[in-house]
């Protein structure tokens, strides 16, 4: 059963097993340097390592989720060096990471470029990147085609 088929659900924190809590706790030292180690941690939060094993990819505060913002944009560019480049430095600038590119062959001094971005490091927000990519001269048309996490 691969992650598909499997479901989720949103769980009040008072409801969990304790090893489940202590579990997300245990994540949270290591993320944020309180603990030099795996041993460390689960000995600190008094969690068997058999246990924070069983749950450690089961098992994740809301916030972290929430955090991951990915966003397609589609794009109808004029066909000119550089083009590309200038973009990319524009999403760059925004703080925002390129998971994918696609971009067709030119045609008539014309191309289409889709972007995937992951926006949680974004500075400012996701209009303002938009707009910023509109007033490119080399651009005439972007498209927002679906955002997810």
């Amino acid at each position: 059963m691969d992650n598909f088929d499997k479901r989720y659900y949103l769980v009040r924190e008072d409801v969990l097993p304790e090893a489940m809590k202590k579990t997300i706790e245990v994540k949270e030292m290591l993320e944020r340097g309180k603990a030099e180690s795996i041993a460390d941690a689960v000995l600190k939060v008094d969690l068997s390592r058999s246990a924070f094993y069983k749950y450690r990819d089961t098992v994740y505060p809301f916030s972290t989720i929430q955090k991951e913002k990915i966003i397609s944009l589609f794009f109808h560019l004029e066909d000119r060096s550089g083009t590309l480049s200038n973009l990319l430095s524009v999403v760059a600038a925004s703080g925002c990471n390129v998971l994918t590119i696609h971009q067709t062959i030119p045609l008539q001094g014309r191309a289409n470029v889709t972007l995937s971005l992951n926006t949680s490091n974004i500075i400012s927000d996701l209009d303002d990147l938009l707009a910023e990519l509109r007033k490119l001269e080399f651009v005439e048309k972007v498209d927002v085609l679906g955002t997810g996490a």
